[in-house]
């Protein structure tokens, strides 16, 4: 696998970065996504939330506005919020 060059991005940290997280539209699936992204980038760190439900209510989508503080910050997220079996995709 290659190695990533965490410098290689053209986004300036600190920054504010949306994340979009879908799931199915059950009791606590917020609340999961929220506690994951407070474990990795401090409970301050969420600046915004929107959800949308999908037309048939059996999913939603959440985009959930970090104040991202590095990169590697940002990998770790997407790698918890991946292997979460709660999360279906992640953009």
């Amino acid at each position: 696998m290659k190695d990533i060059d965490e410098n290689n991005t053209p986004l300036e940290f600190p920054c504010d970065f949306p994340l979009k997280i879908m799931g199915r539209d059950e009791d606590g699936f917020r609340e999961h996504v929220i506690a994951i992204i407070s474990q990795k980038a401090g409970a301050d760190a969420v600046v915004g939330i929107r959800d949308r439900e999908s037309k048939g209510g059996r999913f939603i989508s959440l985009t959930v506005t970090v104040r991202a503080e590095s990169r590697p910050q940002l990998d770790d997220i997407y790698r918890e919020l991946h292997a979460s079996d709660r999360v279906l995709m992640t953009l």
